[in-house]
């Protein structure tokens, strides 16, 4: 474990790197105390600064954002990379350990805890540090040529997280936004990070959810899951639909992403 977070640590110094970024503590507030011009919608925001802009995302009182503010590309480069993101996912990953371990589980082999797969499970860090932090407007054609490589290291923090809950029994299921098409791929590169047993890996049906949000089609897969007899005891994602709707589980928690944001 301590290898692969050198691994990813040392990702993120190249990265950084590259793009002439300042690695301290993820947030320089003597250089970005940065004022926006616009915001959501393009409406233009008076004296909201970059870090102010992220919570409102992280507590989804800003939605519907196709690209993050062009002003805080640099910000959210620094977050991401640094240091800040990486506490606030252990506080994430913290309380949810704990609130697992602290549960007196039925042993017939029926708890489930359902993981998002992008920006939770695996990391598309380098993808989103050559397209601007999420400055650039989404472009599906270069980020499934992306995913089709199967590099993408694991998070890891949510990797401990994954090999608790499977140490105390539970069971996995990974559901994600990513297409029937990149089943194979997507199963190879959870494997080659160390993702090496879990019961469900649910892809989306591109025809069966056509023009439905990411809130519905995550809805109905996990009601899938409980008519099948599993009880949803933990459900983790990065972004608020992978959280929202209906048959969210027992209790969830919502890692960071000011990357993207997906309805």
């Amino acid at each position: 474990m301590k290898i692969i977070f050198v691994l990813l640590f040392t990702l993120a110094t190249s990265i950084a790197t590259s793009h002439g970024l300042d690695l301290d503590h993820g947030i320089d507030f003597k250089i970005h105390p940065l004022r926006l011009k616009s915001g959501s919608g393009g409406h233009y925001i008076k004296g909201i600064t970059c870090s102010s802009w992220r919570l409102g995302v992280e507590t989804h009182n800003i939605i519907d954002w196709k690209t993050i503010p062009q002003e805080c590309e640099d910000y959210v480069g620094n977050y991401i990379l640094g240091e800040q993101y990486r506490e606030d996912s252990k506080v994430v990953i913290g309380e949810a350990y704990f609130y697992a371990k602290s549960l007196n589980l039925t042993k017939d082999g029926k708890n489930i805890w359902v993981f998002d797969i992008d920006e939770t499970s695996l990391s598309n860090l380098q993808y989103y540090a050559d397209h601007g932090f999420g400055v650039e407007p989404f472009n599906a054609t270069s980020f499934n040529e992306w995913v089709e490589l199967g590099k993408a290291p694991a998070l890891p923090e949510t990797k401990k997280l994954y090999k608790k809950l499977l140490s105390f029994g539970i069971k996995i299921a990974f559901l994600t936004g990513r297409s029937e098409s990149q089943r194979d791929i997507t199963a190879k590169n959870l494997k080659d990070v160390g993702y090496n047993k879990y019961d469900k890996l649910i892809v989306k049906d591109a025809i069966k959810y056509k023009g439905k949000t990411a809130v519905t089609y995550k809805s109905v897969e996990r009601k899938k899951l409980e008519e099948e007899g599993y009880r949803i005891i933990g459900n983790i994602g990065d972004q608020w639909s992978d959280i929202l709707g209906t048959n969210t589980g027992k209790r969830t928690f919502k890692l960071p992403d000011p990357l993207y944001y997906i309805a």
